[in-house]
């Protein structure tokens, strides 16, 4: 009965989510239109809402810790839902994200994240890919602020291993900043696929910077170490139990 009392909780604030976002885009488009300031503000009272009913509506809290970036850096995060994207964004100033480009014709989440200045990149077509991104970003640095890009490139559920992709490596060589690594938990709450959210406290750990001027292979290495152990530690506050394999 608790499951199916949450299960239809989770829908409704799942339904919610996504009128507050269509009367919102509806409310801001205007502003958006005239500057990407407007796409901004929209974009952050969406996610503040999104954290707020969570609380409320589903017993679902978030929690940020370590120190948000406010100057120009990549941020290179884990990506488990969609959840991690909003408490994210919400906790740095002015965030633009590296996106799969079909993202680009939805009907309101494409139009604002091109008045952010997010950059879109084809899946599947890696040099090419990564050249048009490093264009692509090069040409939307006349709006500062934070870049996110999702080093694994998906979502990737907890416990599942995946490798860091060279792009990250790349990113940050050609933009010579400083790299701030995020951690989270939030798939243990707010699966990639299904209706049910979970009650509990999902985290965006913003962990210490690595410097700019690194090799981009050890860089990339120390990355995805400092990534993968703090969010293994996160799951581990949350409760997850990791599957096992059989031995013989």
């Amino acid at each position: 009965m608790a499951y199916a009392i949450q299960w239809l909780r989770s829908l409704i604030f799942n339904i919610m989510m996504y009128v507050v976002m269509a009367v919102l885009a509806v409310i801001y488009f205007p502003y958006a239109l005239i500057s990407p300031i407007g796409a901004l503000r929209a974009c952050h009272a969406y996610a503040a809402y999104v954290r707020w009913s969570a609380a409320w509506m589903i017993g679902l809290k978030t929690e940020v810790r370590g120190t948000p970036p406010t100057d120009e850096v990549l941020i290179a995060a884990k990506h488990q839902s969609f959840l991690d994207i909003i408490v994210i964004f919400s906790a740095i100033p002015h965030g633009k994200f590296i996106m799969k480009r079909i993202l680009l014709f939805s009907p309101i989440l494409g139009q604002y994240a091109y008045r952010l200045g997010c950059v879109p990149v084809n899946r599947g077509k890696r040099g090419a890919a990564i050249q048009k991104m490093l264009e692509d970003v090069k040409k939307g640095q006349q709006l500062p602020g934070q870049l996110v890009i999702y080093s694994q490139g998906t979502r990737v559920a907890p416990g599942v291993q995946k490798p860091y992709k060279v792009g990250t490596a790349v990113l940050y060589e050609q933009l010579g900043q400083d790299c701030v690594p995020v951690a989270t938990n939030c798939g243990v709450f707010w699966p990639r696929r299904g209706v049910y959210r979970k009650p509990g406290t999902a985290v965006v750990e913003f962990l210490p910077r690595i410097s700019a001027g690194m090799d981009k292979d050890e860089f990339l290495k120390e990355l995805e170490t400092e990534v993968e152990s703090a969010s293994d530690a996160l799951l581990d506050e949350a409760g997850f139990v990791r599957q096992t394999k059989a031995t013989s």
